[in-house]
């Protein structure tokens, strides 16, 4: 049986009339960019919070990063969405659980969180190695100075560190992006579960997965581009090659 190709399924109509196919899968683009900027945005923080406590010298704060990293990063994603959607509600007390269960926009909510605290753990490796890649008279100097703790993190460390990794931290948010793809499986309607939808549809199964990975692949070098140029702009000689 030949396969029919009609790449003109695009403008045809949603089956809810509420637009057509081409508008159905950038509205899943749409919330692939906000779940997956969302998502690193929580990866950032947590991930530069553990990246410290594993370069201080308190055995504690490295006990409790190396934890978070070797938990978070030894599950599949696809079992962490999974507990956070099905299983935690109900361990909770009644009240909290219903209240999650409610949320008009929980597999929204999941799959940012999710995604971020499954990918923290890769920004904190990276950092770690940054901070350790950095020359030890640095954090001697600070110290030298009278600088606290805090303020030669903030002021000498961070801001070296994270100049070395910035190419390394690129590659992670790509794969967050494509890593967001995951959530379809708790109910969120990004570009993959669009595509799927029309397919399911149309019978174009061609059609819709060729314009979502083009999508797809169109973000990524859009994101490519912007942070090679901010790269460069904050490329250290001596350390990171200024392409």
């Amino acid at each position: 049986m030949n396969y029919h190709w009609d790449w003109g399924v695009f403008r045809h109509p949603l089956l809810d009339g509420s637009g057509i196919y081409l508008d159905s899968l950038l509205i899943g683009l749409k919330w692939t960019v906000v779940t997956s900027l969302s998502a690193w945005v929580i990866a950032l923080v947590i991930g530069s919070v553990l990246g410290v406590f594993r370069t201080t010298r308190s055995p504690i704060l490295v006990g409790i990063a190396n934890v978070y990293i070797e938990l978070f990063r030894n599950v599949p994603l696809l079992m962490q969405l999974f507990l956070w959607y099905f299983v935690l509600p109900e361990m909770l007390p009644q009240a909290w659980g219903d209240w999650i269960k409610q949320l008009p926009e929980s597999s929204l909510y999941t799959a940012i969180v999710g995604l971020g605290l499954y990918m923290a753990p890769r920004v904190a490796i990276q950092l770690s190695a940054g901070v350790g890649a950095l020359p030890r008279g640095q954090r001697m100097a600070a110290e030298a100075m009278g600088l606290t703790t805090v303020q030669t993190y903030r002021y000498v460390l961070l801001p070296m560190a994270f100049r070395i990794i910035f190419p390394p931290l690129t590659s992670e948010f790509l794969n967050t992006i494509k890593n967001s793809s995951v959530a379809i499986t708790v109910g969120l309607l990004e570009l993959t579960a669009r595509a799927r939808a029309m397919q399911e549809e149309t019978f174009q199964v061609f059609e819709a997965f060729i314009a979502a990975a083009i999508l797809y692949l169109l973000l990524n070098v859009l994101v490519t581009v912007l942070m090679r140029w901010i790269e460069r702009r904050i490329a250290v000689p001596g350390y990171i090659s200024g392409r």
